[in-house]
């Protein structure tokens, strides 16, 4: 046999092999488009000239419903041109019926995708995607509160809970003392009593960890650990981006209420929240009450804190700590449209190196930049009794960590220029 024979038969077993894989590949599309038949499809596009790696995409359930008969958000799988993306449906309201679809997705400069959703026959098939967020709140069962501590009893994680009026700070009630959310990226958790200040948990792994934290029923995760640890020193400030009202050239969090519930609403691949629930907050003789939600999406920093409150407060204020070797950034101007940032930048972790804190907040809910001795504050007006900002930390023990000021400008000016342009939805 010659060589050039020897050639064309080697070309012609490739070739069946390829085939052979098409045809296998084709066949598990088929199996899936069986289990998940086709629904509907749509148009959405990065309408900026960057980059976006895992940008969240939220759909209204009734909307798409509207566009696909029977649609009701159990069980569907989403491509985004062709290929599959991590999605979940989430229940806002707890109600019972979901009310949102949520998934990430990377887009190059203005491009645009189109989206298919399929939908499951029998509405029981769910699908699993690797888990890149995660919420949970978890607290001691079995044991009783016995002169301000918690004695006995196992941690367990709930969907819900309602403060015990006993309950204080260092009581061993709580595991690592409250709620706890994190992506892939970065962990926070905020004091679920009097202090009700949010603090950071840094990461040195993608992975979830919180699961694992503070099990022992102290603080030992301000211990390095593979994983990482508790980075941010809070003390009695506002930590980073905890909530306040400001009053009388000082700031009040919130401590005095007459009642506190606490509930996950999603812990999912994708996207991750907690809403807390304040009854008569009382600030200066005046009480309000205040829904505080907190989530966070696959691949990102920020945590979103959508806040409703009742009474027409002067101002709901937020904060960052402040640290001797932090220095404060702020964007060119609180006069420039859409969204801007206060920032914390230096060598403030525990662990004694680069650790950026940061608040995001829309120019229209701008009203002051004040301060205290512990904290860097900026007034906001819930308008109509409704306010949304963001914050972040990133530190430089991180996977990738952002390690220099120029940097930090890079990145906080790209979050600033996606929030400023975000995804449009074309159904």
């Amino acid at each position: 046999m010659n060589n050039r024979i020897m050639i064309v038969i080697l070309c012609i077993s490739i070739l069946m092999l390829l085939s052979v894989g098409c045809q296998q590949e084709i066949s598990e599309m088929e199996k899936m488009k069986k289990k998940y038949p086709g629904s509907f499809s749509f148009l959405i596009q990065n309408t900026f000239d960057i980059e976006r790696i895992d940008a969240p995409v939220y759909l209204d359930i009734e909307t798409v419903a509207r566009k696909c008969q029977d649609f009701d958000g159990k069980a569907f799988i989403i491509y985004c041109n062709e290929k599959e993306v991590a999605s979940q449906a989430i229940d806002f309201n707890n109600d019972g019926r979901n009310d949102q679809i949520v998934f990430v997705t990377d887009f190059k400069p203005y491009e645009e995708k189109r989206v298919a959703i399929q939908l499951s026959p029998d509405r029981r098939i769910k699908k699993e995607y690797p888990k890149r967020t995660q919420a949970e709140v978890s607290h001691k069962i079995g044991g009783s509160f016995i002169l301000k501590k918690y004695e006995g009893g196992e941690f367990k994680n709930v969907q819900f809970v309602r403060v015990p009026a006993e309950h204080t700070d260092h009581d061993t009630y709580f595991r690592y003392e409250g709620p706890g959310w994190e992506s892939d990226k970065v962990g926070y958790r905020f004091y679920l009593d009097w202090r009700n200040a949010i603090d950071i948990f840094g990461k040195k792994v993608s992975d979830m960890v919180l699961q694992d934290v503070g099990l022992d029923g102290f603080d030992s995760y301000h211990e390095m650990a593979d994983w990482g640890m508790d980075i941010f020193s809070v003390g009695e400030s506002m930590g980073i981006g905890s909530i306040g009202i400001w009053h009388d050239e000082k700031v009040y969090m919130v401590s005095d209420t007459d009642s506190i519930w606490c509930r996950i609403v999603a812990n999912g691949p994708v996207h991750s929240q907690i809403e807390t629930r304040y009854f008569g907050w009382t600030v200066n003789a005046e009480q309000y009450d205040l829904t505080s939600s907190l989530s966070i999406t696959a691949g990102c920093r920020l945590t979103k804190h959508t806040v409703e409150i009742t009474g027409n407060p002067e101002n709901v204020c937020a904060g960052l700590a402040k640290h001797p070797k932090g220095k404060l950034i702020h964007s060119q101007s609180a006069k420039n449209t859409g969204w801007n940032y206060m920032s914390v930048f230096g060598q403030q972790s525990l662990t004694d190196d680069l650790l950026v804190t940061a608040i995001v907040y829309r120019n229209e809910d701008f009203l002051d930049f004040v301060e205290d001795e512990l904290s860097y504050i900026i007034l906001l007006n819930p308008k109509s009794g409704s306010l949304t900002y963001f914050f972040l930390a990133a530190w430089e023990q991180e996977p990738g960590g952002i390690q220099t000021r120029d940097e930090f400008r890079r990145y906080i000016n790209a979050i600033m220029m996606k929030l400023n342009n975000p995804i449009q939805i074309s159904f």
